[in-house]
């Protein structure tokens, strides 16, 4: 057994930082941006065209968070190449599996953490608005240099919990070829005939993974004075008495 985990562990490992890795980053990243802008479109008030930009938004919103991201999976990889386009991709869109995962990943991380940072944008007193617009700030301006400091502040617990659930998300990538941890713990499996044995392995080392993420998030939130709310004091139940 201990000789085929010392096999075993090191190309599980090499796989994690080839490919899990790069795509939790990149899909994070890109997905903060596309969700800070969904947000920031959102919560706008202009009229007009950009009523039109707002349902696509908010379509796009429901949609990801709607659907299971596995079948997202399926459709960018599996389901673009039949999307033929005249002009544009007459054969239809064909993606590189890692390039799929990073969009599908991107766009459903966007989805979701649109929701927070828009929950957190709102939470700001509409006096912080107030209080800028009467010293002479502008719109941008306030958004800025007051409100968006706060809001992504406040988005720090939230947003890090994302990320972490983005890490174990990716071991969906598999699906669509991707040869990340899990992947090549099902491949070791196969050859070795050892698929409880494999699992646990990719299992423990998503678990340490996402340990040390956890303790990271715990010292970011600290250096920022935020975090998550827990009660002071656990409650048991069967000892709660009724009134």
């Amino acid at each position: 057994m201990w000789e085929i985990i010392s096999k075993a562990l090191p190309q599980i490992l090499e796989a994690g930082f080839k490919y899990t890795v790069p795509l939790t980053l990149i899909s994070f990243f890109l997905g903060i941006i596309l969700a800070l802008a969904t947000a920031l479109i959102r919560l706008s008030r202009r009229k007009g065209f950009f009523l039109i930009i707002k349902l696509v938004f908010r379509f796009y919103v429901w949609l990801f968070r709607s659907t299971p991201l596995l079948v997202q999976l399926f459709i960018v990889y599996f389901g673009l190449p039949y999307l033929k386009i005249k002009g544009i991709a007459p054969e239809g869109i064909k993606l590189d599996a890692f390039i799929a995962g990073i969009i599908t990943f991107s766009l459903n991380t966007g989805a979701y953490a649109s929701e927070t940072i828009r929950a957190a944008i709102s939470s700001v007193p509409k006096g912080q608005w107030e209080a800028a617009f009467s010293i002479g700030m502008t719109r941008n301006q306030t958004l800025k240099r007051i409100i968006l400091p706060q809001a992504l502040r406040v988005s720090v617990p939230p947003l890090a919990n994302s990320f972490i659930g983005l890490v174990k998300d990716t071991s969906l990538a598999a699906s669509i070829t991707i040869v990340e941890m899990f992947e090549v713990s099902q491949q070791i499996a196969a050859e070795n005939y050892q698929p409880l044995l494999m699992y646990s392995l990719v299992a423990a080392v998503y678990a340490i993974f996402c340990t040390i993420l956890s303790w990271g998030q715990g010292k970011l939130e600290d250096r920022l004075g935020v975090k998550t709310s827990k009660p002071k004091k656990e409650v048991v139940i069967d000892e709660v008495e009724k009134n």
